[in-house]
């Protein structure tokens, strides 16, 4: 398990010594892998105060084994990327393990789960230009879009800011858009078809550029229909943590075989498989990119 300890000091002590690991940090040729696809871990949940995974609620509470669990995934064949917010890619920076790793920042992370706000997704993490000056390949926003709650047109907004910010960088906006209700506070996903296709064909015409946006779409039914809706690069979101892993892998690989489909951005699923087998959910996923996805 990584030193703890170590890093609470180092952050005490020298604090620049997360931009100069950033600064050396040995930045991939792509954002995507060698073989033109990605499979990219999520360890962003804590910021909006989301702590469980699975069955386990406080599964995230201890900082030394999602470390732990993020690295020993990010050391297996096929991982080419992580995605987070700045306190984990800061601690996963002083690890040095980011190496040749395409690295995302997430960032709006302010629609804290159950808050009686949390549609109004506020950008409290990485912006843009933070993103640039640290060397990262891109930067991920969640666009939850509720028809009935007037606070998302803010969130639409600040997203389309944020494409654009990134584009001019040169940099990736991976873009997580959804149809959803709100309902004492509380925000639910539509998981049909038709309400992902509506959300990315919002989340497609984003910013003063698509050029460097990729859509970060849900597992749904039909997935020739939503990958289709759309020419702009997509990869898959793992979802929460089910019980039948093997179902879950099934999903994965049917969806993966939709051109336009580049990869898989996976979190809990594969921190904290059912099994507790962090390398062989790992492992298992990885083998699904070479054969699901097409050039």
């Amino acid at each position: 398990m990584p030193d703890r300890a170590r890093l609470t000091e180092i952050r005490a002590r020298r604090p620049e010594a997360i931009a100069e690991a950033a600064a050396a940090r040995r930045r991939p040729a792509s954002a995507l892998g060698p073989n033109g696809r990605c499979l990219v871990i999520a360890a962003d949940h804590t910021a909006r105060g989301i702590l469980g995974a699975g069955r386990r609620p406080d599964a995230m509470s201890d900082r030394g084994d999602v470390l732990d669990r993020v690295c020993l995934a990010l050391s297996r064949p096929g991982v080419t990327g992580v995605l987070g917010t700045p306190d984990v890619i800061e601690d996963l920076l002083l690890l040095g393990v980011l190496d040749d790793k395409a690295v995302f920042g997430s960032m709006n992370r302010g629609g804290l789960q159950g808050a009686g706000w949390e549609i109004d997704d506020r950008f409290t993490a990485y912006d843009a230009a933070a993103i640039a000056a640290m060397g990262y390949e891109g930067g991920k926003m969640l666009v939850r879009i509720d028809p009935d709650d007037p606070r998302t047109a803010g969130t639409v907004e600040a997203c389309a800011h944020a494409v654009g910010d990134l584009a001019q960088r040169r940099l990736v906006a991976m873009v997580e858009p959804f149809m959803a209700t709100t309902q004492d506070g509380r925000v639910r996903a539509t998981l049909t078809t038709e309400a992902a296709i509506r959300a990315s064909a919002i989340a497609a015409g984003l910013g003063a550029t698509s050029a460097y946006t990729w859509l970060k779409v849900p597992v749904v039914a039909d997935m020739e229909r939503l990958v289709g809706a759309t020419t702009l690069p997509t990869v898959l979101l793992g979802g929460e943590v089910s019980d039948d892993q093997d179902a879950t892998f099934a999903s994965w690989e049917r969806a993966l075989r939709v051109p336009g489909a580049i990869g898989l951005v996976v979190g809990r699923s594969l921190l904290y498989p059912p099994d507790d087998d962090v390398a062989a959910a790992v492992d298992a996923t990885a083998a699904l990119l070479p054969r699901g996805v097409a050039a």
